[in-house]
């Protein structure tokens, strides 16, 4: 690919006069891996979350624990460190400052529109419903319980309910009898983030499989990665493989799409966008701009990361390639109970077979169940390297 700009880039050095800064709104799993790649270009990175020493901030040169959804708390700090650019890296943000904010000058990645638009669901499903005309899943958004009720005999039964704004799938669950209505309405209000009140009703849409398909705009262009596919336990994702096996014209109609929607969001950096399909049609569902869980795959399955990715197109630097390595997969650690001392044991065990790697994401504590860790694997087929990442994580012990 030739490079449609003339964009000089310098970064300089961190901690001083020079240094270019990047502040991380959010700072689990994800965005630790985010700003190990802004390391490796020498960026100074602010890392923030609601909570202290979350995983990215125990890589990065200084963190802040804030509650993002407070705007003026946003403002002041962003204010005081001055980035040269702000990264979202989860929904439940103050995006109006971010607006403002960028309207100021500071520069939101990808920007503070995408930010806002895809801080819920509600958002997005109408960017892509009703502005772009993209296939979707029927669909209504309800505030109280009244409308709920009243949404359910729209959609009809089965149905999926979800809160407009959730983490990793929390609060989503499938109706499918009368018995399910209220307890799925009970979930979805539980499992919200921030002041979202709203739940979306999905028709349920009839599907083969569901992928991942993470898009890179970048100075560049357009860049595709491989399909993944996963499997999700209560909404939540457990494991992911790449690539999945779909059709020709499947894939080239959710790369069209994929490309219409992220350049409707605007700016540059990786996208999560995620699809049901069907035989060769295909469904938009939902996109995050910026990586996505699913694609922990990358870190083994590609010699640019989903992470690298972004961190590449959100630095302007060009990706004139990305190379494939072969059938992978992902495997989640899930550990349940209380505690902010987990110990892993018998964690050399989970590397005994070639080509298998883990991460431990170094979360200070669980309370309830939560994913702490991903195994990966390559293999010959995706049904090995599937295999080869479950039995690794199978493997890993802990006590609290």
């Amino acid at each position: 690919m030739e490079n449609k700009t003339n964009m000089s880039v310098s970064i300089g050095t961190p901690l001083s006069s020079t240094g270019f800064k990047v502040m991380m709104l959010g700072s689990g799993e994800l965005g630790k891996e985010v700003v190990l790649e802004l390391q490796r270009f020498g960026v100074e990175v602010i890392a923030v979350d609601r909570y202290a020493d979350a995983p990215a901030m125990q890589v990065a040169h200084r963190q802040y624990a804030i509650d993002m959804l407070d705007g003026k708390e946003l403002r002041r700090l962003v204010e005081s460190e001055s980035p040269n650019l702000i990264i979202p890296e989860i929904e439940a943000i103050a995006t109006q400052t971010l607006i403002e904010l960028e309207k100021e000058g500071f520069k939101v990645i990808p920007c503070a529109n995408a930010a806002n638009l895809t801080m819920n669901r509600e958002g997005i499903r109408r960017l892509a419903a009703e502005k772009l005309g993209i296939r979707t899943s029927p669909y209504i958004f309800c505030e109280n319980e009244e409308e709920y009720k009243e949404g359910i005999k729209a959609i009809g039964i089965p149905c999926v309910v979800k809160p407009v704004m959730s983490s990793s799938g929390k609060g989503q669950s499938t109706v499918l009898s009368e018995s399910d209505v209220m307890s799925s309405w009970d979930y979805a209000k539980s499992g919200a983030r921030g002041e979202a009140s709203k739940v979306i009703i999905e028709g349920f849409v009839d599907f083969d499989y569901e992928i991942t398909l993470l898009t890179v705009q970048h100075v560049n262009g357009c860049s595709f990665c491989e399909p993944i596919g996963h499997r999700q336990e209560n909404g939540d994702y457990q494991e992911s493989w790449q690539p999945q096996k779909m059709s020709p014209s499947a894939l080239a109609d959710c790369q069209d799409i994929a490309n219409k929607v992220t350049r409707a969001l605007g700016g540059f950096g990786l996208f999560g966008v995620e699809f049901f399909v069907k035989g060769d049609e295909v469904y938009f569902s939902e996109v995050s701009p910026r990586p996505h869980d699913t694609g922990m795959v990358t870190m083994i399955s590609q010699d640019l990361s989903e992470f690298a990715l972004h961190v590449r197109a959100v630095l302007g630097l060009p990706i004139p390639n990305i190379r494939f390595r072969g059938p992978s997969a992902s495997s989640v650690i899930l550990i349940h109970g209380e505690s902010d001392r987990v110990m892993y044991t018998e964690v050399q065990d989970a590397l005994v077979e070639v080509d298998t790697q883990i991460r431990l994401f170094g979360k200070p504590q669980v309370s309830g169940e939560r994913r702490m860790g991903v195994c990966l694997a390559m293999g010959e087929s995706v049904e090995e390297a599937r295999k080869k990442a479950n039995s690794s994580a199978s493997k890993i012990h802990y006590s609290l």
